[in-house]
């Protein structure tokens, strides 16, 4: 499974274009629309991207160990992509992340802005396409995996819709909200499914759900103690316009981001340090690393360390350098 194929790019168009549509799919991207949506669009939309985002994440990661449906045989496709590649297919959660992402962005936005409804669901439709086109093109996933994943994102997408107000709305005011936020994830990440062998779906799902529950508490705390989520408008310009504020939300991007992957990088050596001296093992053991009671702490901690960075940290320096 870690072979590389060699292969002969002959169109570099779609070799290019399905490599970057499949990167919408993964941490890159999510560390940098989703911080980028709550600094510069609105916290509301950017919430219930957030709650969508790890609620469908996590079902589709746990479908995967669960169902065991392995990915295409190599030959006949050729495989672009390694590191997944230990994980089963089914559903492809590339194609559950895209759509959810992409839909639920156009949902939360349609009614707060205006823009032709026309737009902005081909827009999503078009993102999620090619996200799921390129798992297509880089020999991921069968096209059953890719409807299957998109279909269910769809249906969790129209089952939460309607429980969307509701579940914001206790996010922001429950005295429980932060308990609640740290110890569920935790409790799912320790129980995820057990494989025979190692596969990176509960670190990735850790990930997430980590980064999910940092957020939560960072919107909780904002709500409380900072602005009032509901009625506060200094943190929500809107859609930039203008050259200015163009200026304004990159200054505020790329600090952000620069806050946020130091965070990252900060946390991991701190925490895997620590872990590594509590279970007596040298950082560089990959092995050790993969342990339960090592791979969950060091990956909760560090992404829900980025997720209230993100939501707290960040918005407090943007003030600080008047960039709100």
């Amino acid at each position: 499974q870690g072979c590389t194929q060699k292969y002969i790019v002959k169109n570099y168009f779609y070799y290019y274009l399905f490599k970057f549509s499949a990167a919408l799919g993964e941490e890159i991207f999510y560390i940098t629309f989703l911080p980028f949506t709550y600094w510069n669009i609105d916290h509301s939309v950017s919430r219930r991207m957030i709650i969508v985002w790890s609620i469908v994440m996590y079902i589709g990661q746990v479908s995967k160990d669960i169902l065991k449906w392995p990915r295409p045989l190599s030959p006949p496709v050729v495989k672009l992509e390694m590191r997944t590649n230990a994980e089963y297919g089914m559903p492809s959660t590339h194609a559950m992340a895209a759509t959810a992402i992409s839909f639920s962005f156009f949902i939360a936005t349609t009614n707060l802005y205006k823009y032709p409804f026309e737009l902005g669901l081909v827009a999503a439709f078009v993102f999620s396409t090619l996200v799921c086109l390129s798992r297509l093109y880089t020999g991921m996933h069968t096209v059953l995996d890719v409807i299957g994943g998109a279909l269910i994102s769809a249906v969790l997408l129209m089952l939460l819709y309607p429980a969307w107000d509701m579940i914001d709305h206790l996010l922001l005011t429950s005295p429980f909200c932060p308990l609640f936020s740290i110890v569920v994830p935790l409790v799912l990440c320790y129980n995820y499914p057990k494989l025979d062998y190692y596969s990176p779906t509960r670190a990735d799902t850790t990930t997430i759900l980590g980064a999910a529950a940092g957020a939560t508490v960072g919107f909780w705390l904002n709500n409380q103690y900072a602005a009032p989520a509901y009625t506060s408008k200094s943190f929500q310009p809107g859609f930039p316009l203008v050259t200015g504020t163009m200026v304004l939300v990159l200054a505020r991007f790329f600090i952000g981001i620069l806050v946020v992957l130091l965070t990252r990088w900060l946390m991991k050596s701190v925490v895997l340090g620590a872990l590594g001296y509590r279970y007596k093992f040298p950082i560089c053991d990959l092995e050790a690393r993969r342990r339960l009671e090592v791979e969950v702490p060091y990956k909760f901690v560090t992404y829900s360390s980025v997720g209230f960075t993100a939501t707290v940290i960040v918005p407090l320096l943007h003030e600080l350098l008047g960039l709100m």
